[in-house]
This record gives C-alpha cells, sequence and structure tokens, in this order.
C-alpha cells in the first residue's frame, strides 16, 4: 500500500512537472523560428561589444546607455569586468561611445552591476540618472547627477528598500521619486527560476519617494520594462513572459488604475517612448530560450515593436485594428535586444 501510495504521488508529481514544462516553453516562445534580415542602414557602434541592457536619450539627443549586466543565466561577456554607463551624441553623423567617468567617494565602482536606467531633469535643467545597480546580485538605485563639461557622473546616494529587493526597470518622475518594476518575488537564483517555471505571476511595480514606499501594481508574470507617457497620464508596463504590455492611468496620488492589457507573439522587455508623438519603441525576444540558453553559432534574434500612439500602446493591437509589423534582426555577438529607441 505506501508502494502504490509512492508511486501515485510520483506519478502525479511527474504529470504536473509534464505540464507545467509544456506551459514553461510556450511562455518562452522555445518553438518559434524567425527569419532574421539584415538591415542595410545599421552600423556597429564599436566600444559596446560586451552589450548594453538599456538606453535613455535626453531631448539634445545625448544618449545614456548601461553596459556590462550579470544577470542569473544571461550570457556575460566580459564577467570580470565592473558595469559601466556610456555616452552617445546621437546629433553625430557616426556616433560613437564615451566611458562616463563615475566620481564620490562613497562609491564602489568595482561591484557596480547597472541594469535599468532612467532620467529626470530638473526646473533648472539639472540632469538625475537614476541607475538599478545588481550588487553581489542584490538590488539597488544609484543617484547620479549628469556633469555634463566635465562628461562625469556625480553619485549622490544609494537607494535600498524591502519592497524593491529584485528591481529590473526604472522610470524616474523626480530627482529621487521613481516607478520600478521586481521581475520576481524572489531574490535566490534557485527559487527565481522556480517562481518562473511554475509561471507564478508573483512579481510587482513599486512606486518610491523618500517619504512613502508602495506596491502599485502586481500579479505580473516577470514584470520587465517600465515608461511613462510625456504628458505623465499613463504608465506602461511590460510583463515578459505573459506576452503582455499593461496600460496604467496615473493619478495625482501616484497610484495607478489598470486601463488595458495588451497581446504580443513575442516576449516584450524595455519599453521606450517618442517624448514628441507619445508613441512606445519595444525591444522584445522573439525566443526566450535562446537568450538564457546561449548559443553561439545560433544567436538570438530580436524584434522592434512600434506603437501607433502613446494611448494605442502597441502596433499588435490598436483601437482602430490597424496593425504594423516589428522587424525580425539578425544578431551576431550580443545575446538579445533589450530595447528599441527612435530618435530624430
Amino acid at each position: 500500500m505506501a508502494k502504490l501510495m509512492v508511486l501515485t504521488l510520483l506519478g502525479l508529481g511527474l504529470a504536473l512537472f509534464r505540464d507545467h514544462r509544456s506551459s514553461y516553453l510556450t511562455r518562452m516562445n522555445a518553438f518559434r523560428e524567425i527569419k532574421p534580415v539584415e538591415l542595410p542602414n545599421c552600423k556597429l557602434v564599436k566600444g559596446i561589444e560586451s552589450g548594453s541592457e538599456d538606453l535613455e536619450v535626453l531631448h539634445n539627443g545625448l544618449a545614456f546607455i548601461s553596459t556590462g549586466l550579470k544577470y542569473p543565466g544571461i550570457k556575460v561577456f566580459e564577467p570580470d569586468k565592473p558595469g559601466k554607463i556610456l555616452l552617445m551624441d546621437l546629433n553625430e553623423e557616426d556616433p560613437t561611445v564615451l566611458e562616463l567617468r563615475i566620481t564620490g567617494s562613497n562609491f564602489d565602482l568595482s561591484s557596480f552591476n547597472p541594469h535599468g536606467i532612467s532620467t529626470f531633469t530638473d526646473e533648472d535643467n539639472t540632469v538625475y540618472l537614476l541607475v538599478v545597480s545588481h550588487p553581489d546580485l542584490k538590488s539597488t538605485v544609484e543617484l547620479f547627477k549628469f556633469q555634463e563639461e566635465e562628461k562625469t557622473l556625480l553619485h549622490l546616494k544609494t537607494i535600498k528598500h524591502k519592497l524593491l529587493p529584485k528591481i529590473n526597470d526604472i522610470v524616474a518622475v523626480g530627482p529621487e521619486h521613481f516607478y520600478a518594476t521586481n521581475d520576481h518575488y524572489f531574490v535566490d537564483t534557485y527559487l527565481t527560476f522556480w517562481e518562473m517555471y511554475l509561471g507564478l505571476a508573483w512579481s510587482y511595480a513599486v512606486y518610491y519617494s523618500p517619504n512613502e514606499v508602495q506596491v502599485m501594481a502586481s500579479g505580473f508574470d516577470f514584470a520587465n520594462g517600465i515608461n511613462i507617457s510625456p504628458d505623465g497620464k499613463y504608465v506602461y508596463i511590460a510583463e515578459s513572459m505573459a506576452h503582455k504590455i499593461h496600460v496604467y492611468e496615473k493619478h495625482a496620488n501616484w497610484t495607478l488604475t489598470p486601463l488595458k492589457s495588451l497581446d504580443f507573439d513575442t516576449i516584450v522587455d524595455n519599453i521606450s517612448v517618442d517624448p514628441v508623438t507619445g508613441d512606445l519603441w519595444i525591444g522584445c525576444h522573439p525566443n526566450g530560450m535562446k537568450v538564457f540558453f546561449y548559443d553561439p553559432e545560433n544567436p538570438p534574434g530580436s524584434e522592434g515593436e512600434g506603437t501607433i500612439s502613446h494611448q494605442v500602446v502597441c502596433q499588435k493591437r490598436v483601437k482602430e485594428k490597424k496593425e504594423t509589423a516589428g522587424t525580425t534582426y539578425k544578431m551576431s555577438k550580443w545575446s538579445s535586444n533589450n530595447f528599441t529607441l527612435f530618435y530624430s
């Protein structure tokens, strides 16, 4: 009888594992085959050979790029070097990148591991750069002041909080005020794997200020990119493993009300917002298995999704029923595409 019970439980466990495996592979788009295309007008920007995770552009065309992210399960090209923030001027015909020197006596550069980034420009035109970092695989938000003439970042503050345990992306709404996504509920690498494998939609988005920290949206299967409309009325959150973009109305007290969720056939990542039109440009992964199981002979592809307006959100499901196709790009060395940016 005892043996029968053990066999029954083992059978149920294997069946449950098989069901979750099928769901996991579907959510990872593991069976999706893509046809890559070569873009004739694309140019290699030297100095970012180790890849980049996020990019933020100022109104004057200066772009900040985070590079050197070390994230569990993702291929790292320079494991022994700390991360960097690079600067690129998109007004140049052939843009190059410059590493921004970080100053500040209390900042540990050796453990700098930059992830999502966001900027805030104050009324006096002071530019603040907020950077998600993972020193020793923990999560912090590093606050910098951009000193354009010196081409440096002055470190002002390190922000930590118990509601910011596994930060992925961030959107600044003040020098020390921001919304942020936690891509997992757990911090431990082993537990985060099972959280994602089992499809536990436990990740969430937080509003942070020096006086108040509050969960504003939850129930995500890997909350990823986050951004805000130019008029500050809407917040957008990418739910990677559910292949969705969520639209929220932002209220004066910083709370969020869900308006709509839009489906994709790809894994959505970071979101860039055109400051003039409000259009969204979304970096996407057509096959998530290739991101986490990197093969240099068969590297991951990337897709860039555009939008028609900030109220419509994505080109796959629009209010007017119009549809335009995303483009799948052929990658060579880099592991994936996390963001898509439009600047003119």
